[in-house]
């Protein structure tokens, strides 16, 4: 008989994708771990502006506990969260990472689970392992598992050899609630739209595959979404959107000719990472092209359900070609693959599996 659990969540928020891209990737997993008859609280700090820009109230499928930023606060909060079966604590929270980080290991019991989720993997190996006195690195082989957002063998073999027990990929999804084909919208026409926050081990590619384009094709019209981009010096064609709200995606997805991905530094260095816009723009039937990183054939069929591009000058190279029913039967087909393999049910099977086994073998008496 399958084992309702009762689940805690320390992470960044799960109600506000403000300056947090992570919000979506836990929605997806959260909602249907939900759906499947779990019950999760998820903790989330008062910081970086993020409760004014909620994009969701409180919902329904999850307990949200908004703390101020002290640790008295905290410390009552893990008390709280030590009587749950699964205590699950995230990077990147954004306020006392470390001392959360060990106190959650403390949490540690004979019938319970520890883990740490790490939705930026890449970032914290290259961290752990130029930094040998990195706190972090004695409390990896402490935690039952580390779970990630992405990075495939590359990342397993780098979190294993820094002593995790068991390392397990997680990978994006698409929220088929959230994401879907809408009907276009006039405010985001264009050739290519772009969609992510400025952050320092992005910009630069960013430059390549984005803004040299769109300087070179004049006469065609670029699309950028996301926060921090206001002062950047860019071609009077591209169109800056600043922060698009969930609610606006779909349009934002559907209606240019193509969604640009780029990943960060970090993510395609170590591959096998699609950010969760892929996702979300395949679920909304968008034609993607994507900068190149390893393991794309993992989860799209490249020149098929994706287009994809070594350089800014591929990225020019594609547009030129690409015809608007062209640009349709990609977005299509991704849209089909997308549903078949890649939602976050299939993501959350996955991991009430790996849950459930550990608790059972942990909890199995001695003959």
């Amino acid at each position: 008989m399958k084992r309702d659990l009762k689940i805690a969540f320390f992470g960044s928020s799960i109600v506000s994708a403000y300056w947090n891209g992570a919000a979506t990737y836990y929605r997806g997993i959260v909602k249907a771990l939900h759906k499947m008859g779990h019950e999760v609280t998820f903790y989330e700090p008062d910081i970086y502006e993020r409760q004014k820009h909620r994009d969701i109230e409180d919902p329904e499928w999850c307990k949200v506990v908004v703390y101020p930023e002290d640790k008295v606060s905290l410390q009552a909060l893990l008390r709280e969260a030590s009587e749950a079966d699964v205590i699950i604590k995230a990077s990147g929270v954004g306020a006392f990472d470390d001392f959360l980080e060990d106190a959650v290991v403390q949490l540690k019991k004979d019938d319970n689970l520890i883990i740490f989720w790490d939705v930026d993997a890449p970032a914290t190996l290259d961290r752990i392992e130029s930094d040998p006195s990195d706190p972090f690195n004695a409390l990896v082989p402490r935690y039952d598992f580390v779970l990630t957002y992405g990075g495939g063998q590359p990342v397993i073999d780098a979190y294993e050899r820094n002593g995790a027990k068991r390392c397990i990929p997680i990978y994006n999804a698409l929220d088929t609630d959230t994401h879907f084909p809408v009907e276009p919208q006039k405010e985001f026409d264009g050739t290519l739209a772009f969609l992510g926050n400025r952050l320092p081990d992005r910009e630069k590619r960013v430059e390549e595959f984005f803004i040299k384009p769109a300087q070179n094709l004049s006469e065609e019209k670029f699309l950028l979404g996301g926060s921090g981009w206001g002062d950047k010096s860019m071609p009077k064609n591209i169109k800056y959107l600043g922060h698009v709200y969930t609610k606006d995606h779909n349009a934002f997805n559907c209606t240019p000719k193509a969604v640009l991905n780029i990943s960060r530094n970090s993510m395609a260095k170590y591959g096998f990472s699609p950010a969760t816009r892929v996702f979300e723009a395949a679920g909304a039937g968008a034609c993607l092209i994507t900068d190149y990183w390893k393991g794309i054939e993992t989860f799209f069929e490249p020149g098929k359900e994706i287009l994809v591009a070594n350089s800014g000058e591929e990225v020019e190279m594609i547009l030129a070609g690409l015809t608007s029913e062209k640009a349709k039967q990609i977005g299509d087909a991704a849209y089909k693959k997308v549903l078949s393999a890649h939602t976050y049910e299939h993501r959350a099977e996955l991991l009430e599996s790996v849950i459930s086994e550990k608790l059972k073998a942990d909890t199995k008496p001695v003959e």
